[in-house]
């Protein structure tokens, strides 16, 4: 397993088992307007929904930097901090590698906001997400990231990607392992 990986902390013995592939999930928050800034993804895993900013990280780079990298190829942001906020497993059925997505929020960027050829940035009221047009468990996390509630959570998909069988999600004290 990847050594920057932190299953160990927070996996069953049987999920321990499986490889796990390390993602990050970046959400831009302008806390003046209360908004949250979202992008339809365009291409690849996850088209046609809105989602933060992120994606795989590199065998170099950091957790942390794989996260303000992803955010500023696919959104034109620079972050100067990101703050880890949760901690997702995924499991989908027929899939022997589990997604292990590390979530930050960012006050604390520069740059303009521009549409890739990934992502189409949005700002959406952070209590009014779109969520019939995000991944399922969004909608069952997302309460804790606006509560400032650190928390980890495990959902298993069918095959479909969107049937959501099974889930736990737990309030944590910290991401620090």
């Amino acid at each position: 397993m990847d050594n920057r990986s932190v299953a160990k902390y927070v996996e069953d013995a049987e999920h321990l088992e499986m490889p796990h592939r390390l993602f990050t999930l970046v959400f831009p928050i302008d806390p003046v307007n209360n908004c949250v800034l979202l992008g339809m993804k365009k291409r690849g895993f996850g088209k046609d929904k809105y989602n933060g900013f992120g994606g795989k990280v590199e065998p170099n780079e950091s957790i942390e930097s794989g996260a303000i990298r992803e955010l500023a190829e696919e959104s034109g942001l620079l972050a100067k901090r990101v703050d880890k906020c949760g901690l997702l497993f995924f499991y989908f059925e027929n899939d022997p590698v589990a997604m292990e997505v590390h979530v930050y929020l960012t006050s604390d960027f520069s740059g303009q906001v521009i549409e890739t050829e990934e992502m189409a940035p949005e700002w959406y009221s952070a209590d009014k997400m779109p969520f019939e047009q995000m991944w399922a468990d969004d909608s069952r996390w997302w309460p804790m990231v606006l509560k400032k509630q650190k928390f980890t959570a495990r959902f298993w998909f069918f095959s479909d990607m969107t049937t959501i069988t099974r889930e736990e999600i737990v309030p944590v004290k910290s991401l620090e392992f």
